[in-house]
């Protein structure tokens, strides 16, 4: 479904995010933490904005332990950004204002 959030896990994320046609911002999370939750709806809305000319999908840290250890996730939020399977950028944290453009502008810059 075209500008809507994919959970991905282990075993998909190959399929999902590594050979994706399109670039793809990967939102690495986890539902105890409080600035991931923060971050949820701004991303789930530029889903929405992007309509599939990006792909969005989110990694719950806690179900997928091999892609977040093999991405060096050690803090959460953290969003890569990929291209062509590589990852393009790399943000860690949630911005303090402005989120949904801040979270654009970093995606965007990227591409």
């Amino acid at each position: 479904m075209a500008g809507a959030c994919v959970n991905v896990n282990d075993a998909n994320f190959k399929a999902e995010v590594l050979e994706s046609p399109v670039p793809v911002l990967v939102d690495f999370w986890a539902p105890w933490c409080g600035p991931c939750r923060a971050i949820g709806p701004h991303v789930e809305a530029l889903a929405t904005d992007w309509n599939g000319a990006v792909k969005v999908v989110k990694v719950n840290v806690d179900e997928s332990p091999n892609v977040a250890m093999q991405y060096g996730v050690r803090s959460i939020p953290m969003l890569l950004v990929f291209k062509a399977g590589a990852v393009a950028k790399q943000k860690v944290g949630a911005p303090s204002t402005n989120v949904k453009g801040a979270l654009k502008e970093f995606v965007e810059s990227a591409l």
